[in-house]
């Protein structure tokens, strides 16, 4: 699982019909005291996300796991919207 920041969507003119309907966002990785770091990640909106939102994402087959993206071979979702992360014993507000 990936913690990142959505800086951005991506817009399509075409697409494969199997993927209508699914928002795709730019996300770029983050560590868990909120720093970017270089990855950036296309994932798969399942949820509801905006810009400037901190999410978590999962990458690769567990992406393709879930009822809504099974066999459509998204490599990045975003799972879960996060606001808080406790880690050595300090709470990091995102």
């Amino acid at each position: 699982m990936i913690i990142g920041k959505v800086i951005g969507n991506v817009v399509t003119t075409i697409k494969d019909p199997k993927y209508s309907g699914y928002k795709l966002l730019v996300v770029q990785e983050m560590n868990v005291y909120g720093e970017f770091e270089k990855n950036f990640y296309i994932a798969a909106d399942l949820i509801g996300i905006g810009i400037d939102e901190v999410v978590m994402l999962v990458n690769c087959a567990a992406a393709r796991t879930s009822v809504e993206t099974s066999n459509l071979g998204f490599d990045s979702v975003v799972t879960a919207k996060i606001e808080t992360i406790i880690f050595e014993d300090k709470i990091i507000r995102l």
